[in-house]
């Protein structure tokens, strides 16, 4: 008996071994057909008179047996399935061999059984099995018609009708076997093909999911199909599908009912109320058979970091220049100003020399601030107590400048504490007294300190108030822009680098309220430093 590795085919796949499943089952069906003829109806059995239907009910139950072992070994013996296949075959072609002959030859119509069991055989065999189970059945066939003739006359009809039926074996072998190798070389290229999908949307969805940017796929209606963690995160969705747009942000729902009007590819700029973020949105038409859409989600603050990360990228490279190209040269004219005056020569001559020198003194405040900006992100954070801080730094702040202690008046709130950088909080509140001082009335309580808690829990407010006329409404929008000032001896870098400071600590600092004198407000976190 063959083997597959004798015949040197490839072991079976489990598509094999499910057709041989599904052949033994058949075979198995047969087999009681037979067996139930047999016992319950022996007499309208066509090939079997009233003086052998013992004999064929011996010859179905051995049948109805072993087709029962061998349904039993495909399901349960995963081995060996070549060997399985052809003791299945060899048997079908004895048992319907027999039941030809005392069937009264082909004429019975039995033969046709063979034609199936080949058939199915050559479904499920592999190569040059399907040939020699076509063999053995035309072998069967000829030996039995053989047989008859030697007991009876020479029937040359029977002979052409046995030949007949042995071509006939080999076409329906050879025939579904060329079917099965077409149906498993399909099955195996649709297999492979969906692996690869999969393959592919697996990939996919772990590029969306660890996309920067948020991605929503709309339908129609505006209700949200899918979205990915990064959109979940920035609309503040609660990962439910289904749910309308314009539950979490009413301007993004306006937006996209206008681009489904109009069709635009300009993004747009909302605000989400859930998150408080500012996103750049764009919309996009699929080809999906129900026309989504996909809305891609930007986060404009993290553009604006990268921005700011470039920016300080170049002002990283501005301050190396400053500090060789500008500082030496501004060090020996201060110094060279110095040595002239000691030279007394007139009261013309003490002026320029006076101008120069305040020149140089605003210039070397410029390079010093630039230089500080540059290292805005050398930080440690740090949990500061506003109540323990603020008084010894106010009060050495004010006996340099040579002002009255009651200038500065303090409101300090208990537990008032700031994560911050300590060298930074100096700098940023040492540019807010600074401006404030410089605009107010310099009386007692002309700048006030207040400290309290913020809105939002966990949060602290920090707000630096003067007396003076406030800023007006033409230069509120550009207040905090480099290099801008309003006063003839400002350096116009007091504000802005306040501002990028406090950036880089994560707080806040705005220009509130709109009446005389400026409030500025620094907004931090109270806590979780770390």
């Amino acid at each position: 008996m063959l083997t597959t590795a004798e015949s040197g085919e490839e072991p079976f796949s489990e598509m094999h071994w499910k057709s041989l499943r599904y052949f033994n089952l058949y075979r198995f069906a047969v087999a009681a057909l037979l067996f139930s003829s047999a016992l319950l109806y022996p007499s309208v059995f066509p090939i079997a008179g009233p003086d052998q239907s013992q004999r064929h009910l011996a010859l179905a139950s051995l049948y109805l047996v072993a087709t029962a072992v061998a349904v039993v070994l495909a399901y349960r013996h995963g081995q060996h399935a070549t060997v399985q296949l052809t003791a299945s075959v060899l048997l079908d072609v004895l048992v319907m061999t027999v039941l030809i002959h005392v069937g009264g030859g082909l004429g019975s119509g039995l033969g046709s059984m063979l034609l199936v069991t080949l058939a199915g055989a050559g479904l499920v065999g592999q190569g040059r099995l399907v040939l020699f189970y076509a063999a053995m059945a035309t072998l069967a066939v000829l030996f039995e018609h053989s047989y008859r003739v030697m007991q009876n006359d020479f029937d040359a009809a029977g002979f052409f009708h046995a030949g007949v039926f042995s071509a006939g074996f080999f076409a329906v072998a050879i025939s579904a076997r060329l079917l099965a190798r077409r149906v498993i070389a399909n099955e195996a290229l649709a297999h492979q093909r969906g692996v690869d999908l999969n393959n592919q949307t697996v990939i996919s969805q772990r590029v969306i999911e660890e996309m920067q940017d948020g991605v929503v796929v709309l339908r129609r209606d505006g209700r949200v199909r899918q979205s990915n963690p990064r959109a979940r995160q920035l609309l503040g969705l609660d990962g439910g599908s289904e749910s309308l747009l314009s539950a979490y942000s009413s301007d993004l729902a306006l937006d996209f009912v206008d681009w489904c009007r109009n069709g635009s590819e300009d993004a747009v700029l909302v605000r989400v109320p859930a998150s408080g973020l500012r996103l750049r949105a764009r919309f996009a038409a699929t080809e999906s058979s129900e026309r989504d859409v996909l809305v891609f989600l930007e986060d404009m603050g993290r553009l604006q970091e990268q921005a700011q990360q470039m920016k300080l990228a170049a002002l990283g490279r501005l301050t190396a220049n400053i500090a060789h190209e500008i500082r030496n040269p501004l060090s020996a004219i201060s110094h060279a100003g110095e040595l002239l005056r000691e030279e007394r020569r007139g009261e013309a001559y003490e002026r320029l020399l006076r101008i120069m020198l305040d020149n140089t003194q605003r210039l070397e405040r410029i390079v010093s601030d630039v230089l500080e900006l540059g290292r805005r992100d050398r930080l440690y954070r740090e949990l500061i107590d506003l109540r323990a801080t603020l008084p010894p730094l106010i009060e050495e702040y004010l006996a340099k400048e040579g002002l009255p202690a009651d200038v500065v008046r303090l409101d300090l709130s208990a537990g008032a504490t700031l994560c911050f950088d300590r060298s930074h909080f100096h700098q940023v509140l040492g540019n807010l007294l600074g401006n404030a001082l410089r605009h107010s009335q310099r009386v007692a309580g002309s700048v006030r300190l207040l400290a309290c808690a913020g809105k939002v829990a966990g949060q602290v407010e920090l707000h630096v108030i003067d007396d003076g006329e406030g800023v007006g409404e033409e230069f509120r929008e550009h207040i905090f822009e480099p290099f801008f000032t309003t006063h003839h001896r400002g350096t116009g870098l007091g504000l802005y680098i306040a501002r990028e400071l406090c950036d880089a600590n994560d707080a806040q600092l705005e220009l509130q309220g709109s009446g005389p004198g400026a409030d500025f407000c620094l907004l931090g976190r109270a806590s979780g430093c770390q």
